[in-house]
C-alpha cells in the first residue's frame, strides 16, 4: 500500500514537473541566459570606459555640481539633469545621468571633467546592458516595471522553484548518502540515459544556486514578497516605514500649484554632505527628486566598500542644506542588511569574484536542463507509443 501511494505521489510530481518544464523552458532559459551575461557588467563596463573615467589632475579646484551642469547645459542641450556621480578622488570624471523625456526616453549619460565641464563621452556598453536589464528583469514589455513583465518573471520563478522540489522528490536515490550517486553523471551511456543523468546530476549541483536566485528574484516581482521578507528580517519601526503606501502622484501636483516652484540644484545638498561625511567616502551618487519636492537623495559608497549594495543613503533639503534623514548601512540589523543586499546576493557578489563567475555559470546552464527536459519527455511519449498500439490495431479500416 505505501509503496503503491509513493508511486503514485512520484507519478503526480512526474507531471507536474514536465508541465511546469514545458511551459517554462524557453522563458527560463532567457531569462537566465540575460542574467549570465550581466554578471560582470561593472568589470565590462569600467574595462570599455577606462579612457574616459579619469582626467589629469590639476592645480585647480573642482568646479562645484550646479556650475558643472550649467556649463554642460550652455554647450549643448542634452536634457533634464536627473543625477550627477562624484568621487572623492580628483582625478575621477564626474558622471552625469539625465532624466527621462516625453516619450519616456532616457538619453545616455556622460562622463565630464570636473574641472572645465569638457564632455568627456558616453559610457560604452551602457544601452546594451540596459537592454538586457530590461530583457531579464520584464521581457522587454511595455511599462516596464509598471507592466506585466514584472508578474510574468515572477510566475517563472515561481514555476522554477516548482520543478526544482518536485526534481529533487523524483531523483532521490536509493543510497541517499552515496556522494557518488548524488553528484557524478555517468557519461558512459547515451540516449535517454545519458539525457537524464545530465538533467539529473547537474541539476543536483546548480539547485543551491538556483534555490537563491528564485528567492531573491522574487523580491522585484511581487510587492506582496518584498512586504513579507521586510516584515520578517527589518525592525519593527523600520518594516513599517518601508511599507507605507507611496504619497500618490496627485497630491504632490496639487501643491506644486498652490506654492511658487523653486530651482531646484545640488549645491546646499553636497555641501552638507561632505560636511557630514568628511573623507569617508570613495563616492557618491546625488539624485534630484523625481516628483516636485527639494530633497535630494545621496547615495555614499565607503573606501573600503566592494559591493554596490553596502552604501549608506541621506536625503538633505536642497534649499536650507538640512539633513533630513541618514541610514547608514553599518547601523543595520544583520537581516535589514541581507534586504540591503539581495541584488547582491542574487547575483553571487557577495561572495565576490568566484561567486559571480559560480552563479554566471549556473545561469548559463538552464538551456541544458530545457533541451534535456524536452527530450526526456518526448522519448517518454515514444516509449509509451508500442504499448498503445495494439489497441491501435483495433480500429476499423486499419
Amino acid at each position: 500500500m505505501a509503496a503503491r501511494l509513493g508511486h503514485t505521489i512520484k507519478a503526480a510530481l512526474l507531471q507536474v514537473h514536465s508541465i511546469a518544464g514545458l511551459a517554462l523552458a524557453l522563458l527560463l532559459a532567457l531569462i537566465a541566459l540575460t542574467g549570465a551575461v550581466m554578471s560582470f557588467e561593472d568589470e565590462i563596463v569600467d574595462h570599455l570606459n577606462a579612457g574616459i573615467m579619469h582626467v589629469a589632475l590639476r592645480e585647480m579646484p573642482a568646479l562645484m555640481p550646479d556650475e558643472l551642469v550649467a556649463r554642460l547645459k550652455a554647450r549643448q542641450d542634452f536634457g533634464q539633469v536627473s543625477a550627477v556621480t562624484l568621487s572623492i578622488d580628483p582625478a575621477a570624471a564626474v558622471r552625469v545621468r539625465f532624466a527621462r523625456d516625453e516619450q519616456g526616453t532616457r538619453p545616455a549619460s556622460l562622463y565630464v571633467d570636473p574641472y572645465d565641464a569638457r564632455v568627456l563621452g558616453a559610457p560604452r556598453g551602457e544601452e546594451f546592458f540596459a537592454t538586457v536589464r530590461r530583457l531579464h528583469r520584464w521581457l522587454l514589455i511595455p511599462g516596464d516595471a509598471k507592466g506585466w513583465g514584472r508578474q510574468i518573471t515572477g510566475i517563472a520563478a515561481l514555476g522554477l522553484i516548482v520543478m526544482l522540489v518536485s526534481g529533487l522528490v523524483l531523483r532521490w536515490p536509493r543510497r541517499a548518502r552515496s556522494v557518488k550517486m548524488w553528484l557524478k553523471p555517468n557519461l558512459g551511456l547515451s540516449g535517454r540515459g545519458l539525457h537524464r543523468s545530465l538533467h539529473a546530476v547537474i541539476g543536483t549541483w546548480v539547485l543551491p544556486v538556483y534555490l537563491v536566485m528564485t528567492l531573491t528574484g522574487l523580491w522585484y516581482s511581487f510587492d506582496w514578497y518584498k512586504d513579507g521578507v521586510v516584515w520578517l528580517l527589518a525592525r519593527p519601526e523600520v518594516s513599517a516605514a518601508k511599507m507605507q503606501p507611496k504619497m500618490s502622484a496627485k497630491t504632490p501636483r496639487a501643491s506644486a500649484r498652490s506654492e511658487p516652484a523653486q530651482p531646484i540644484g545640488f549645491d546646499q545638498a553636497w555641501t552638507t554632505f561632505r560636511r557630514e561625511e568628511g573623507g569617508r567616502f570613495a563616492r557618491a551618487l546625488l539624485t534630484l527628486p523625481p516628483s516636485p519636492g527639494t530633497a535630494i537623495r545621496i547615495r555614499s559608497w565607503a573606501k573600503d566598500s566592494t559591493l554596490d549594495t553596502t552604501r549608506d543613503e541621506f536625503r538633505i533639503d536642497a534649499v536650507t542644506g538640512q539633513l533630513t534623514s541618514a541610514e547608514r548601512y553599518a547601523d543595520k540589523t544583520f537581516g535589514e542588511k541581507i534586504i540591503a543586499n539581495v541584488l547582491d546576493i542574487h547575483c553571487g557578489a557577495v561572495l565576490g569574484w568566484p561567486g559571480k563567475l559560480a552563479f554566471m555559470i549556473a545561469a548559463a546552464l538552464m538551456p541544458l536542463f530545457s533541451i534535456t527536459g524536452i527530450l526526456l519527455y518526448l522519448s517518454r511519449r515514444k516509449l509509451r507509443r508500442p504499448a498503445q498500439a495494439p489497441l491501435g490495431r483495433l480500429v476499423p479500416g486499419e
